[in-house]
């Protein structure tokens, strides 16, 4: 046991780093050994039961593999739960009878020795419990991969929850990082993913993901800055951090009352409308990545909350758990933008770049090749309807392409493409007809429209300009029309846009798009009076009074 204990101290404070770990762990094997044993065996015995049994239609044995599915990935530990929780997501990967067991991977974890919790918040605050709150309750409210939370009063109006981090967590996920990497390292030239050497990169950025969520002065500091960005925001609300209750194996925040988001009964029951808590964590994920460029990166329903009441068609919500978060930078998050909108569009050509800008595709790769290929592959889905586009529906057209084209994943998008997965499951959870573009190209649609970010205006001007400089009207009023088909009101909505819009057009940043429309207007000296009607019709159609009012007065 004392052997046990130095080591663990001595692992204590170490930073993430694959390669000196790697050394760490192979130079005690009485470590690695018994613990690769563990992993591969049990690992081994799920798939041979899955094999045999997961094709039954017995619904009592199907809710038997869900929770043996479900102790085996606790037992195993941290890492793997981490992976249970992205899985207890997606209902539509995800059986149902294992999805209700997987669920309890949030927060519902056997809790650690309640005693040992009071004595490491003893050690990290430098006081008991007794003496720093008026009530400490004899057991948590919520355990999960992490640590365990109560819910403790300070005075007679302040509740907060306390988390308080399990033991030797430092020196279990970096033994299990490294045995994990070892083994994707072997496996990975067997895989039948075309994911280059990115696979190491990726387990490596989760690596580092999940060493930043076990320091809570980190996450204190998250929570913080998330709170910031979205001070303005009444349909968001972010606890308040206790810092004199808070250190790297404590946190103490505000506490949040609100209804999990498990599924839509339960919502309706506490009389919340679900389609608009969608609709909140869809625009504030999408703001994340695509205005604020950091994110919420472990958006499950254990880390949301919905509150009581709406602010016009958004309902509330509060976060939770700021552990994981992650940054993207200003050219990725305005290529994203490209990105959508080209999907929209079908300007395959410019999508390829995009996957090339954004690290999917080698610099290398010739683009000629390649667009052809995404239009047979993605024009046939959008072409159904865009609104029916889901992110599920690509991530599985791109893994057929995986096979055959030099696709792969950059490491510094897998928790990108954790948070959407996440997200967008956690929607279906609530709403099993919901697509993500219904409610995220409105968003994207206004803001190119409205912002003045030269990035955003260039791919405003390929959307409404074709290579000869004409209007493309009908792709103008598809991005009016994208706006106002989702909102209760679109005359409020249509309004505000065509202000903004009209302040970018005369802005300094507007001098591009005014250049190109004088170009369009005027061709060979003379007026272009086909793009100048088209112009002038839409306009009428969308902003008349009479069209405005009539919008305003059929949804009051």
């Amino acid at each position: 046991m004392k052997t046990s204990h130095k080591i663990n101290k001595d692992v204590e404070t170490m930073p993430y780093k694959a390669r000196r770990d790697f050394i760490w762990l192979i130079l005690r094997p009485w470590i690695l050994i018994p613990r690769l044993i563990y992993i591969l065996t049990s690992t081994l015995i799920l798939i041979i039961r899955f094999l045999l049994q997961g094709s039954s239609k017995d619904k009592k044995i199907q809710k038997q593999l869900g929770v043996y599915l479900l102790n085996t990935i606790a037992r195993l530990g941290p890492c793997f739960i981490k992976l249970g929780q992205a899985l207890s997501t997606r209902p539509d990967l995800v059986k149902q009878e294992w999805l209700e067991e997987l669920t309890k991977l949030q927060d519902d974890l056997p809790p650690f020795n309640h005693k040992l919790a009071l004595n490491i918040f003893k050690e990290e605050i430098g006081d008991s419990t007794e003496n720093m709150f008026e009530y400490f309750p004899n057991e948590p409210i919520a355990s999960a991969s992490l640590g365990q939370v109560y819910k403790a009063r300070i005075n007679s109006k302040c509740w907060v929850a306390v988390k308080i981090q399990r033991p030797n967590l430092n020196y279990i996920i970096r033994r299990d990082l490294v045995i994990i990497r070892s083994i994707c390292w072997f496996i990975g030239p067997f895989l039948p993913l075309n994911l280059g050497f990115g696979l190491d990169e990726i387990i490596d950025e989760f690596g580092t993901s999940l060493f930043n969520e076990i320091d809570y002065e980190k996450e204190a500091d998250n929570a913080e800055r998330f709170g910031q960005l979205f001070k303005e925001n009444k349909a968001i609300e972010v606890p308040r951090v206790e810092r004199l209750i808070s250190s790297k194996k404590v946190i103490t925040t505000s506490w949040i009352e609100g209804t999990k988001l498990k599924d839509r009964q339960t919502l309706i029951e506490q009389k919340i409308d679900p389609t608009s808590i969608i609709r909140t964590a869809v625009i504030s994920g999408l703001q994340q990545l695509l205005e604020f460029g950091y994110f919420h990166a472990d958006p499950h329903p254990g880390n949301l909350f919905a509150l009581n009441g709406k602010t016009g068609s958004l309902g509330k919500i509060g976060y939770v758990d700021f552990g994981m978060m992650d940054s993207i930078s200003d050219k990725d998050r305005t290529t994203l933008t490209g990105a959508i909108v080209h999907i929209i569009n079908k300007d395959f050509k410019l999508l390829a770049e995009d996957f090339q800008r954004l690290g999917f595709l080698s610099n290398k790769q010739d683009l000629n090749d390649i667009s052809p290929v995404l239009e047979e592959v993605l024009s046939g889905v959008i072409d159904k309807d865009v609104n029916s586009l889901n992110f599920k529906t690509v991530t599985d057209k791109f893994s057929n392409l995986m096979f055959e084209y030099p696709f792969r994943v950059p490491a510094r998008f897998a928790l990108i493409i954790r948070a959407v997965v996440s997200q967008e499951g956690l929607a279906l959870r609530l709403d099993p007809q919901f697509k993500i573009l219904r409610f995220a190209y409105p968003y994207v649609a206004k803001r190119l429209l409205t912002e003045e970010n030269e990035e955003l205006v260039e791919i405003l001007m390929d959307i409404v300009f074709d290579e000869m400089n004409s209007i493309r009207v009908e792709r103008l009023e598809g991005l009016l029309e994208v706006i106002s088909e989702t909102s209760n009101n679109p005359g409020r909505e249509l309004l505000p846009v065509a202000t903004n819009g009209l302040k970018l057009l005369l802005s300094n940043k507007g001098s591009k798009i005014r250049k190109k429309l004088l170009l369009s207007l005027i061709k060979n000296d003379e007026f272009n009076l086909g793009d100048m009607r088209g112009l002038l019709q839409l306009i009428s159609r969308k902003f008349s009074p009479f069209n405005l009012s009539q919008n305003n007065n059929g949804n009051v």
